[in-house]
Order: structure tokens, then C-alpha cells, then sequence
């Protein structure tokens, strides 16, 4: 969690004046306002009602769409509700820097919650007085649904000029991926440099295309489609050999089915450039769009493949997927039963030529359903041991990458081998913890996190699975001041208290490590 700043302003001689607290919000888009001029209309404003802002809660680049990431406004709810706010008002610039909920009423909720604890919100930058009365009721609502649209208009904006650019050729956001790497060019189209993992265009005219990498990159790629095409090897053989010869993924790690079969899909390795093959608009849930709404260009870039390849790659998987009958789909599920003697959806997923487990879900309403038509009968559900298992192996990588990230940072980080406890710039440690999705009967999801009573870190990084367990959904960094009980069950939601260390990313764990060399003055 940020911590939120507090500023103590001077004392105000001669009259008592009303102790207040400011919330102030520059949001992640390029925006006309910010957090300097919303405290100088806040002070005039201040000055002129007789108010004393003692408090200053400001969440820096944080989008108005969700209350998560607000870390700053979660702490003055928190401080609201809890009896720990030393003031009487609340001045926020106006209606939009509360918030941009899309649904009007959590604005309107995290205000009653002011409200219900005696403490007043004035929007400074209003024409109209909050004083709970038919009009600012009125207007308010006005207001929260021009926020509300004016980030619907900005993502549809936003998004149109995104497709403009794919159909000029240029790569939008992403990794470049194995055998590719992300060139800089000017606006005369004219190379610049390649850009690293983690680096970013500073100009806005600049743009990004993508280009062959290093050429053992690119032979293995080549190579890839021919074990694939012409060996006849599924993708897991060619994972095993690629491991085998310790030849890594783009991203340093050991391949899988997973990462194979994304380079033997991709148009980019034929030098088409694709977009929208999945949404995540207005902080929403992620969705996969079909191809009927991709916007592409066709030989955006030099092909590090040939299109025959591809394609007849492209017929191999689109033969393998068809679609199975209910019987076809419960025949593969009872030979896998014959070959195995027990089933589980890791052994689904990691067969050939099977339906995934997820397919069996959707068709049969649950896995435990499909096993039952098959004939297999499980005296418990096992899933929890291959997903504890690869949870055991995803914990070192996840762990690798963090320890990276501090030191790229400046933090000096030691590392407990026998415990993985971390010590971080000789000051705190730190321990992660991963926590596997469990759903309820009734369709809940929660997770449960054992901290470590014997290695006490003082911050517990909790990262907690998606739905899949497949990859971190978000992360609690939970300090030991603060968690007083060995086991935490939490669900979606866990209140202020606990969702106030709730964190998307990582980076604010990285930051608050960061240490900046001063320069001894003389």
C-alpha cells in the first residue's frame, strides 16, 4: 500500500477554525489538472470557509475507474470509519477527481460513508454546494455519470487511435516475444535503437515496430515449425528438447506446451500485426474477442517464418480443435482413464490431443460431472495436488523475478537460501507466500494464507492466484504489525482493513526499497 501523505499546515492564529483534510488525485491519463492545482483551488477554497487542512490524502497516477491502487482514499475511508479521523470536512477538487466509478452509486457510497461517520465532502471546484438538499443531489448525479462517460469516451478514443496505428503497422504495448525484438523509430521512419525489455519510447512521435532478433533466435523459431510440421512433434517434445538443450524463453524461462504453441500461432512471425485478440476495457474483467473484431495489418514486418509453414501449422491446430461430440469428448476422457487409472485436469490439460479440462467444464457443467459419465469415481477430488505442485514451481520464478526488480531498483537484497525469508537494505525482511483460488459450492472464490510464524517476516508478500492458478490475479503486502492470527481466509473483498495492502503489481513494493544516491556536498 502507498502510504498516504500528511501534511501539517501551519496554525491559523486568532479564530478556530475547522479542521479539514484534502484529497487530491492526478490520474493516469493526460489530464488537465494536477495535484499542485487541485491544492491551490482546495486552500483558496480553504481560506475562505474558515478551514484548517490538516490532513492531506493525494493518490498520484492512479485511474478514477476502481477503488483498487487508490491506496491514499482507501486510507481515508479507513480513517473515517474507524474513528481515527482528526477533522470534520473533506475538500476534493470536484466530482471526477472522487472518483470515475462507471457504476454512479460506489461513488455515491464512499461519500454516505463520510457522511454516516459526520464528516462533511466539499468539491471545491463546484458551482453547486454540497449540502445534501434536491439540487446537489441532483446535480451530484449529473456529475458522477458525465465522469463516468467521459472515461467511456476517452477508452473509446483511446482505443480508435490504437487500431489507426496497427493499420499504419506500428506494434501497440506487449513483449516482443521469442526470435522478435521491438524497434525504435522516428517519425521519418528512420531506426533509432532496440528496445530492452522494460524500456519505453520517451517521444511522442516516436513509434515501435518489430524486427528479427539474433539469429539463433531466429533459426530456433525455424525450426520449431519444421520438428512440428515435418517430425510430427507434438508440443510438449519440442518444450523437452528446447529445455533439454537449456535454450530459454524470451523471458528467461524453462518452455512449455503453453509457450510453444504460442510461437506456432502467432501472426507475427509472418510479419502480420494483430490487435484486440483480447479486451480489457474500463478495468473490467478480461475478455477473448473473436476474430471477427482482431484489427490487423498484413506484412507489417519481415517475416521470420513463411506463411506455408504457418498455415499449415495454423490446419494441424485447427483440425486437432474441432468440435467434439458429448460422446467423442466422455470416449478420450474413459481411454485416458485406461492408461492412467485415476484422472485430473493437470492430466487433461497436459495430454495431446485431448479436450482441455476447462472444455469438459463447459460442456458437462464440472469436471467431477464429466469424470462421473466416464465411469470414474473419484473418492476425492486430487486437482489441489497438481495445482500445490505447480504452485511449488511457479514460487522460485515469481521470487526470481522480484529479487530482479529490486536490484534493478538499488536495493540491496540477501536472500536466506535454506527459507527464502529476504533481508532488504540490511532494514526489513520479507517473505512471498502464494495462495491457491478455491471456489465455494456456491461459486465464491477465497483463498487461505498460512503466515509464517517461524521465519516472522516483517512484510508477508501474499500473492493471490487467479481462478485458473495459473498466475497471480493481485497482491497483499501484509505487514506482521497488523496480522495478529497464523491463518487469514480471505474472499473477493475483505474491507478496509485488510484490502487496504491490496496491490495489482508488485511495484510499490519495489519502490518503497528503492534507495537514490545523494551527493556529499562539500
Amino acid at each position: 500500500m502507498e502510504t498516504p501523505t500528511y501534511i501539517q499546515e501551519g496554525s491559523h492564529p486568532g479564530l478556530a477554525r475547522v479542521r479539514a483534510a484534502q484529497y487530491v488525485r492526478m490520474s493516469t491519463e493526460h489530464q488537465q489538472y494536477s495535484t499542485e492545482n487541485q491544492g491551490d483551488v482546495i486552500r483558496d477554497y480553504a481560506m475562505k470557509r474558515g478551514f484548517e487542512i490538516v490532513r492531506t490524502y493525494a493518490d498520484d497516477g492512479k485511474s478514477g475507474l476502481k477503488m483498487e491502487g487508490r491506496d491514499s482514499l482507501r486510507a481515508l475511508i479507513d480513517d473515517v470509519q474507524n474513528g481515527r479521523a482528526d477533522f470534520q470536512v473533506i475538500l476534493v477538487y470536484d466530482v471526477s477527481r472522487w472518483g470515475r466509478f462507471q457504476d454512479t452509486d460506489e461513488s455515491a457510497y464512499y461519500e454516505y460513508l463520510c457522511k454516516k461517520s459526520g464528516i462533511e465532502l466539499h468539491y471545491c471546484a463546484e458551482h453547486f454546494e454540497n449540502d445534501g438538499g434536491p439540487a446537489a443531489t441532483i446535480i451530484k448525479s449529473v456529475k458522477r455519470a458525465m465522469a463516468a462517460e467521459y472515461s467511456r469516451e476517452l477508452s473509446t478514443k483511446v482505443f480508435q487511435g490504437q487500431c489507426r496505428l496497427i493499420e499504419l503497422g506500428y506494434r501497440q504495448g506487449g513483449p516482443a516475444g521469442f526470435g522478435l525484438r521491438r524497434m525504435l523509430i522516428d517519425q521519418a521512419h528512420q531506426r533509432k535503437a532496440i528496445l530492452a525489455r522494460g524500456e519505453h519510447k520517451s517521444l511522442q512521435t516516436d513509434r515501435v515496430i518489430l524486427v528479427r532478433g539474433p539469429e539463433e533466435e531466429v533459426r530456433t523459431v525455424q525450426e520449431m515449425y519444421k520438428m512440428f510440421i515435418e517430425d510430427g512433434r507434438c508440443e510438449r517434445e519440442i518444450a523437452d528438447i528446447l529445455n533439454t538443450r537449456g535454450i530459454l524463453t524470451d523471458l528467461g524461462r524453462p518452455w512449455t506446451r503453453g509457450t510453444v504453441r504460442e510461437v506456432l500461432t502467432n501472426e507475427k512471425y509472418i510479419g502480420n500485426n494483430v490487435y484486440n485478440r483480447r479486451s480489457f476495457k474500463l478495468k473490467k474483467k478480461r475478455v477473448v474477442n473473436g476474430p471477427d473484431i482482431w484489427v490487423r495489418r498484413e506484412g507489417a514486418f519481415d517475416p521470420i517464418v513463411s506463411p506455408e509453414w504457418f498455415y499449415v501449422a495454423r490446419g494441424v491446430f485447427l483440425a486437432r480443435n474441432r468440435r467434439f461430440t458429448d460422446e467423442e469428448m466422455l470416449e478420450r476422457l474413459r481411454a485416458l482413464l485406461a492408461r492412467h487409472d485415476m484422472l485430473s485436469s493437470f492430466l487433461i490439460d497436459s495430454t495431446e490431443n485431448m479436450p482441455a479440462s476447462s472444455a469438459y467444464r463447459t460442456r458437462f457443467g464440472s469436471l467431477l460431472r464429466a469424470y462421473q459419465l466416464a465411469g470414474y469415481r473419484p473418492d476425492r477430488d486430487y486437482r489441489y495436488v497438481e495445482i500445490n505442485r505447480a504452485l511449488g514451481r511457479l514460487h522460485p520464478r515469481l521470487l526470481d523475478d522480484m529479487l530482479r526488480e529490486l536490484n534493478a531498483a538499488g536495493a540491496h537484497v540477501t536472500r536466506d537460501l535454506a527459507t527464502d525469508l529476504l533481508l532488504i537494505n540490511g532494514e526489513y525482511t520479507a517473505s512471498m507466500v502464494l495462495s491457491r483460488c478455491r471456489q465455494t459450492t456456491t461459486g465464491l472464490l477465497r483463498w487461505l494464507v498460512k503466515i509464517n510464524q517461524t521465519l516472522v517476516p516483517d512484510i508477508t508478500i501474499l500473492a493471490r492466484m487467479d481462478p485458473t492458478n495459473q498466475q497471480p490475479a493481485d497482491y497483499y503486502l501484509l505487514p506482521i504489525m497488523d496480522i495478529a492470527v497464523p491463518k487469514l481466509i480471505l474472499c473477493e473483498t475483505n474491507g478496509a482493513h485488510l484490502d487496504t495492502y491490496q496491490f495489482d503489481t508488485l511495484d510499490y513494493f519495489t519502490t518503497m526499497a528503492r534507495r537514490n544516491k545523494l551527493e556529499v556536498m562539500a
